[in-house]
């Protein structure tokens, strides 16, 4: 089955819809039902998934079609630079005037306009609730705060990393996943230090995610640590990968009265 992940904001996951016959290529705004109703979301791309596979992904195994293309005045209510403004400074003067130790990032219209999403990050909870009276009185709107990560704050805002290129998360990833140490592990560079691993967004960079399938597939192919190989004309002991390169560290004994050795080995 064929589906469209859908992107309600920068800051969001993306959600499945069927796409139907209708005639969409990445970055089309349409318009989809949902739980709250019509809104407008953004293509963030196509995806060809079983049956089973989504049933795992949205519990239920069913998606809402998408409806249609958004208009050009659709789109300009949503995205209305000058509402945007005005409601990222009122909500900031009200933070500052409550003292919330919270960082405002974005905000986010509904297509019908009675709802408004003020996204934010903060280092623990928040008690909000005066916040949420105030900003409800002044936009006579349902107000909802979502609290974001600082990886999603990276993403929305876009950098630049230390590969030089514009970040992942800013450019082609479209969905955050977890990465863990174990992934700098498998590539080698957890040595390096925290600071040399983590991008601008203080977090574990995004591409030792969806650079591990890679390093897994090619650490295949090479002997394990701790395996006996044939080195040099000698029999020695594996005691690391060098998976780029596409060799192995062996450790072979020397001869009589001779310290023992680490040579690489290509593997073929």
């Amino acid at each position: 089955m064929r589906v469209a992940k859908i992107l309600f904001s920068p800051w969001d996951k993306t959600y499945y819809f069927d796409p139907r016959d209708l005639e969409l290529t990445v970055g089309d705004k349409v318009i989809v039902k949902t739980e709250m109703g019509d809104e407008l979301g953004e293509i963030a791309g196509f995806r060809e998934i079983d049956p089973e596979t989504l049933m795992k992904e949205t519990g239920s195994g069913e998606i809402k079609p998408i409806t249609r293309k958004a208009g050009d005045g659709e789109i300009k209510k949503v995205f209305c630079p000058k509402s945007k403004t005005e409601a990222m400074d009122a909500c900031r003067e009200l933070i500052k005037r409550f003292n919330l130790p919270m960082k405002l990032v974005d905000v986010r219209f509904s297509l019908e306009g009675g709802r408004i999403t003020f996204a934010f990050i903060a280092d623990s909870r928040v008690d909000f609730r005066e916040l949420v009276k105030e900003l409800t009185r002044r936009f006579n709107a349902s107000i909802r705060l979502q609290q974001i990560g600082i990886r999603d704050e990276a993403k929305m805002t876009g950098d630049y990393g230390h590969c030089g290129m514009k970040l992942c998360c800013g450019s082609f990833l479209k969905n955050l996943e977890s990465i863990t140490s174990e992934m700098a592990d498998l590539q080698g560079i957890s040595s390096r230090g925290s600071e040399r691993i983590s991008g601008v967004c203080g977090r574990l960079m995004c591409c030792l995610s969806f650079e591990a399938r890679g390093y897994k597939e090619l650490a295949a192919k090479l002997p394990k640590p701790g395996e006996r190989i044939k080195a040099g004309g000698k029999t020695g002991t594996v005691v690391s990968q060098c998976i780029l390169k596409g060799c192995v560290r062996v450790k072979v004994s020397g001869e009589k009265g001779e310290d023992s050795s680490i040579i690489e080995v290509d593997i073929k």
